[in-house]
């Protein structure tokens, strides 16, 4: 059974330590693996990875990562998931707010480098979340080799 983790805390939930101690609560109850919501910032999944492993959980997170397709899909998902937009995706957003093509673009390409750095720095699996666009997930498929 695999349930839901949230590397920057559940957007219900004002303090991370809280948000992995209920991590640990699903674990105890029979989690065998876990799946993140989204994130934008690699170093808030290594810092949550880090607390969990002191909290002693000891399954499998699996990274979720979406690329963003346009403006108010990542605006519509921050708000919903509470995720961070780093200094370099507010760049992206901005350079690329009148040029639709370009912006998915720059999206995929930043998904598919989250990934790798992600898959270098051994996490346990890697979610894709691409609401339903097969040719993005392939796009990003081929670049991870």
């Amino acid at each position: 059974m695999g349930a839901a983790a949230y590397p920057e805390g559940h957007i219900a939930c004002e303090d991370l330590n809280v948000s992995v101690e209920h991590l640990k609560q699903k674990q105890d109850a029979g989690a065998s693996f876990f799946v993140t919501q989204l994130f934008f910032d690699n170093e808030c999944f290594y810092r949550f990875r880090e607390l969990a492993d002191k909290a002693g959980i000891t399954v499998p997170i699996t990274a979720g990562i979406m690329p963003f397709m346009g403006k108010s899909q990542i605006s519509r998902m921050v708000f919903m998931c509470g995720a961070s937009l780093p200094s370099p995706v507010i760049k992206i957003l901005a350079k690329y707010e009148n040029d639709p093509e370009s912006l998915q673009a720059a999206g995929v390409d930043y998904a598919a480098r989250q990934l790798c750095d992600l898959k270098e720095h051994g996490a346990a699996g890697l979610h894709l979340y691409t609401m339903n666009r097969p040719a993005i997930a392939a796009t990003i498929m081929e670049r991870l080799g």
